[in-house]
């Protein structure tokens, strides 16, 4: 079959951007529901009586319990499908998230973000499932970016939807709003997302889906994975530069996604006003980064450079020059400076996330798709726990945000290092 006869129908590629719409709205609310702490840092701090070295670790405990989650959640994934599994965490996390506006204590808000991280942990594996099912695979860089691009839509949104919720009524009410907001997202998934196996798809669908039209069937009727299946994937040297690589990537990008807007006020001594408007500029960057590097190596791949490289390249640039932005832009007296490094860090950052999950849809078998990303994304997610944990620690020691900054920037490197000489071979 050529090359024109393997391109979507219309009616496929209708149901791929209604999956893809649906991804890209629940992984805003994912996001917006991760930031509302980090916004309403300063505040709540006041409110509780909590302190730095405190928020770090509040700040982190949805990340530990998010990271922990991955393990199980991919196999969760290829076992039931997305539906099902991105329908029970939504809501899950949703009702976490409107608990933590009626939190009035410490222990009670480091509770309310562990269920907030378990509730949320499907996402990212579903969304490279959904992917998987519905793109081949010469086309899945863009689809990729545009569900990563979620995470700096919803971190850019953050700073201006939920100051002005924040302003309007009080921290409490938006927490409380922001969780209404999921649930009803989480009806409308459920009532509208199909996998491509209950939507009636014809041969000639089955056959773009597939890398051949022998191969088709196999593409749409993957088997289910086995338990010997999710343990074998630790068997490869690829799986575990992917761990390692990918907690660099998140560890850099979790430090602004979670301290950014105190940096701001604490380390640049910008107003609470002032902050919600520069705050969102770096992440409106990223947005536009997922969506350039899924282009790239989805050019890389048509131009005949195989799968794991086309992937593997976009990270490997994208983490090295997320690394040396960085170290301008702790050490710059200029805000105006600091917040345009910044902004090129969380758009290479950005941009080398969204192709590691790309990665995962070519170094795995399809029925292991979900696995692997999501045991990348554990090692990720450690990452991302430690983050705000040793950036609070750093700045409350030192009384400065710089080493926490040029930490972040050596471990970066050190990631982008061994995804460049660890990821070589798919898993067979």
């Amino acid at each position: 079959m050529n090359q024109e006869k393997r391109e979507p129908t219309p009616r496929i590629r209708r149901l791929q951007i209604v999956s893809l719409t649906l991804l890209l709205i629940c992984g805003t609310i994912n996001y917006l529901d991760r930031g509302s702490l980090s916004v309403a840092n300063p505040l709540i701090r006041q409110d509780l009586g909590i302190s730095l070295s405190q928020m770090g670790w509040l700040l982190s405990a949805f990340g530990w319990s998010y990271a922990i989650m991955q393990l199980p959640i991919g196999a969760l994934v290829d076992r039931l499908g997305p539906r099902i599994t991105l329908g029970v965490g939504l809501t899950f996390w949703s009702l976490a998230q409107g608990i933590g506006g009626l939190c009035t204590n410490f222990t009670q808000f480091v509770w309310a973000r562990i269920f907030l991280g378990i509730g949320e942990a499907p996402h990212y594996p579903t969304s490279a499932r959904v992917v998987s099912n519905w793109f081949a695979p010469r086309d899945r860089g863009v689809p990729v970016g545009v569900f990563n691009a979620a995470s700096p839509l919803g971190t850019a949104l953050a700073p201006l939807l939920l100051t002005f919720l924040m302003l309007t009524f009080n921290w409490r009410w938006m927490f409380v709003t922001m969780g209404v907001l999921g649930l009803v997202a989480a009806v409308v998934w459920i009532r509208v997302y199909r996998d491509p196996e209950a939507s009636g798809l014809s041969t000639e669908h089955q056959a773009y889906l597939a890398e051949s039209p022998s191969d088709s069937a196999a593409q749409l009727a993957v088997q289910k994975m086995t338990f010997a299946e999710w343990c074998g994937l630790f068997a490869h040297r690829t799986t575990w530069s992917m761990i390692l690589g990918f907690f660099g990537s998140v560890y850099l990008n979790w430090v602004f996604i979670t301290w950014l807007p105190g940096y701001l006020e604490i380390e640049r001594h910008m107003t609470t006003i002032s902050t919600g408007l520069a705050a969102g500029i770096p992440f409106a960057c990223g947005f536009v980064g997922c969506l350039v590097a899924g282009w790239f190596s989805d050019q890389l791949i048509r131009r005949g450079m195989p799968p794991i490289r086309s992937r593997k390249l976009p990270i490997v640039i994208g983490m090295v020059g997320m690394s040396l932005f960085t170290v301008p832009a702790a050490l710059v007296q200029s805000n105006v400076v600091a917040l345009a490094c910044i902004s090129m860090v969380v758009f290479l950052g950005f941009g080398a996330s969204a192709c590691s999950w790309a990665l995962a849809t070519a170094a795995a078998p399809p029925n292991r798709v979900a696995s692997l990303g999501a045991v990348q994304n554990f090692g990720g997610y450690l990452g991302g726990a430690l983050a705000p944990i040793l950036t609070g620690s750093l700045a409350q020691s030192t009384h400065s945000f710089v080493p926490a900054l040029l930490t972040g920037a050596v471990i970066a490197f050190v990631s982008a290092m061994i995804y460049l000489f660890g990821v070589r071979d798919p898993i067979s």
